[in-house]
C-alpha cells in the first residue's frame, strides 16, 4: 500500500496515458460495429460489392475533387434524396466529406433510412488523397 501512496503521481500518469490510448476505440463505439472504413477498404467495397460512394460535401468541395464515380448529395439534402440516389438499401454506401467528421453524421442519417451497410470514409478526402487514389474533378 505504501507503494501506491509514495508513487501516486506515477500511477496517475500511467492511468491517464492508458485512458488516452483507449479513447479512439471508446469514442467509435468500441470498434465492433464501427462505421468507418479506410480508403483501401472503400476500393475493395467498390470493386467487390459494387458500393456506392456518396460525397456529402458542399458544391465547392465536390468541384474541387471527389472519389471517381461518387454521387453528390450535400448533407442537408441527404435525408430527402438518398433513397432516390441509392434504391437498393442492401447496397454498401460509403459516405465521404472533406475530413470524415460530417460523414459520420451522415451514416446515422443513412442508417435511420434503412441503409444498414452505410459507412464513413475515415479521414475523408484528405485520407483518400494521402493514399494516392484517383480524384475526379
Amino acid at each position: 500500500m505504501s507503494f501506491f501512496i509514495d508513487n501516486w503521481m506515477l500511477l496517475l500518469v500511467a492511468l491517464s496515458s492508458g485512458a488516452m490510448l483507449m479513447w479512439p476505440a471508446l469514442a467509435s463505439g468500441g470498434g465492433g460495429g464501427a462505421a468507418g472504413v479506410t480508403p483501401a477498404e472503400v476500393v475493395q467495397l467498390m470493386n467487390r460489392e459494387k458500393a456506392v460512394v456518396v460525397d456529402i460535401g458542399g458544391a465547392d468541395e465536390f468541384a474541387a475533387g471527389h472519389v471517381v464515380g461518387a454521387k453528390h448529395l450535400p448533407l442537408g439534402e441527404l435525408e430527402a434524396k438518398l433513397t432516390g440516389a441509392v434504391k437498393n438499401k442492401a447496397t454498401p454506401v460509403v459516405l465521404v466529406c472533406a475530413s470524415g467528421m460530417r460523414s459520420k453524421r451522415a451514416v446515422a442519417i443513412a442508417k435511420k433510412l434503412g441503409y444498414e451497410n452505410a459507412r464513413s470514409l475515415n479521414g475523408g478526402m484528405g485520407a483518400w488523397r494521402a493514399a494516392n487514389l484517383p480524384v475526379e474533378k
